[in-house]
């Protein structure tokens, strides 16, 4: 392997054919005339994934909610005195 040449790596080569790959299909499906995903399946991807956000800030929100008190916020105090 010749360190010099970036081209000449395997995980460089790899990308190159997997770059290749993508793009023949995408050639292909743009021949076909092809759109993809209807707006139906982006629709209820789209709420999939709000979903799991919203999850995942309902999960932080009750982890730091529950360890309020041990939060140290450098002001000098014992803890969180906002705490709910």
């Amino acid at each position: 392997m010749n360190s010099l040449n970036p081209f000449d790596n395997r995980a460089v080569s790899y990308l190159r054919v997997l770059a290749s790959t993508h793009l023949a299909r995408l050639a292909e499906a743009h021949r076909r005339r092809d759109a993809g995903a209807s707006a139906i399946e982006l629709a209820i991807i789209t709420a999939i994934l709000v979903l799991l956000a919203v999850g995942v800030v309902a999960v932080i929100h009750i982890v730091v909610t529950n360890n309020c008190n041990n939060i140290n916020a450098n002001s000098g105090g014992t803890g969180g005195g906002n705490c709910p």
